[in-house]
């Protein structure tokens, strides 16, 4: 414990995917082992971390600003301890330190263990410390798995890593660089979490990957397949529902399509990333399928009963066309995806794209981006539109954000839907019809 902390509070200020925020989580739990307790707002702490996201130049702009915020600050409290985490901080961390020289340490996305002998060594020497080594991988074994805090807080709903880094290297993707290579966690040590997460009144886990569904090709125990993990998750007491992200689509097996279809733990629901829907776009992507595979594998999954498919875009790829910005348009009227996740192009230092001297302009970027979204609205407002009167499994999730007289839930398919109910009934899974349709989901109302 920091028994010289007169007032002992923390705040983790988190940018991108859920794994940052599922690590965000782990620190907390790092620094109340300390005896912080969180504190209101980042300038009241006594302890601030900033976990940073480098997947595109947004994240990167925003955690140098609440840096900026944070100088004035510490200014004001000089006891304040400033530590930069995550994929920014993996990857520039000599110039965080060159440009926030108040940061007192800069840790990356392998070292979370090492945040409460930092917080220690800051408040002690005040000595800027760096701590961004990636996990070794000999050959294709994994001899450092991560191993993870188990002491979580109860909850309905909660984020389980089961693999780390990546080995796809996308032309566009920092992943490899700032998680390192692909490395799964035991399988035993998952479903003892997920256990002690079920014995806490955990319902529904979301297991997190890089590329989820390649998960145990490197286990020291032998080769898992995704899909047999997620029956053993299924037999575990009080877990009602599973969902994972995100799969990558070449490493979609048969055996996951049938677990969908026969495991009733398992959610109606895929998030496929397509990128792009043009097959030389795709090549120089290096994401290793064609339009063709993919749609295959779309298409089986649509067969499914009650099935949605969610995917993620990405417009104005390094010499991307118009021609081929309209191939991308013409998969998405055709797929009709259920919503997605799109972006206009961001170069990413030290990639192969990033690299690129024929970079799409930023108006033209911006004006595909428009295009795509006005179309995917449009498909998402009928989709939803084509359910009003069905009548959904829903888990009742907590009070709306849109209207606090409203709950709010799930539905099997990972969709929102609002309805009237007592907030006794959180936490319970009930039965929701859809009386509207809207681009971001459902109002409803219970059925008996």
């Amino acid at each position: 414990m920091i028994a010289e902390i007169e007032k002992p509070g923390y705040k983790i200020l988190t940018w991108g995917c859920q794994m940052n925020v599922e690590d965000s989580e782990q620190m907390s739990l790092f620094l109340e082992e300390l005896g912080l307790t969180e504190a209101e707002n980042a300038e009241s702490a006594e302890v601030v971390l900033l976990n940073t996201c480098s997947v595109r130049k947004k994240p990167e702009d925003k955690a140098f600003s609440a840096l900026g915020v944070l100088a004035i600050a510490k200014k004001a409290n000089p006891r304040m301890v400033i530590g930069v985490c995550g994929c920014m901080a993996q990857l520039r961390a000599d110039e965080i330190r060159k440009r926030a020289p108040h940061v007192d340490f800069v840790i990356g996305t392998s070292q979370l263990k090492e945040i409460p002998a930092l917080v220690r060594n800051a408040r002690q020497s005040r000595n800027f410390q760096k701590r961004i080594e990636l996990p070794e991988r000999k050959g294709s074994v994994v001899t450092d798995v991560p191993q993870r805090h188990l002491g979580r807080t109860p909850k309905l709903k909660a984020f389980v890593p089961i693999q780390y880094g990546c080995d796809k290297f996308c032309t566009y993707c920092i992943v490899p660089t700032t998680r390192g290579r692909e490395r799964s966690r035991p399988t035993e040590d998952i479903l003892e979490e997920i256990e002690r997460l079920a014995a806490q009144g955990t319902k529904e886990v979301i297991l997190l990957g890089q590329t989820v569904n390649s998960y145990g090709k490197n286990l020291l125990e032998g080769k898992i397949p995704f899909a047999k993990l997620l029956w053993r998750i299924a037999e575990i007491h009080g877990i009602r529902r599973i969902r994972y992200t995100s799969p990558y689509p070449r490493d979609f097996r048969d055996d996951l399509i049938e677990t969908h279809k026969e495991c009733s733990a398992v959610m109606e629901h895929c998030h496929l990333p397509l990128q792009s829907g043009d097959d030389d776009i795709l090549v120089e992507m290096r994401r290793i399928y064609t339009v063709k595979s993919f749609t295959n594998i779309y298409q089986r999954l649509r067969q499914l009963s009650g099935m949605a498919i969610t995917t993620d875009v990405i417009v104005g790829y390094p010499g991307e066309t118009d021609e081929q910005f309209q191939n991308t348009m013409k998969v998405m009227e055709e797929l009709r995806f259920d919503s997605a996740f799109m972006f206009a192009y961001s170069p990413r230092p030290g990639t192969p794209a990033g690299e690129r001297n024929d970079q799409v302009q930023l108006p033209t970027k911006q004006a595909r981006l428009n295009e795509l979204i006005s179309l995917q609205n449009e498909i998402t407002k009928k989709q939803n539109q084509s359910e009003i009167g069905c009548v959904f499994e829903v888990m009742v999730e907590g009070i709306s954000d849109k209207d606090p007289c409203l709950l709010k839930g799930l539905t099997r398919h990972f969709k929102t839907i609002h309805f009237a109910g007592k907030s006794e009934l959180i936490g319970e899974i009930l039965h929701v019809k859809a009386d509207s349709a809207y681009i971001w989901g459902f109002h409803g109302t219970i059925v008996e």
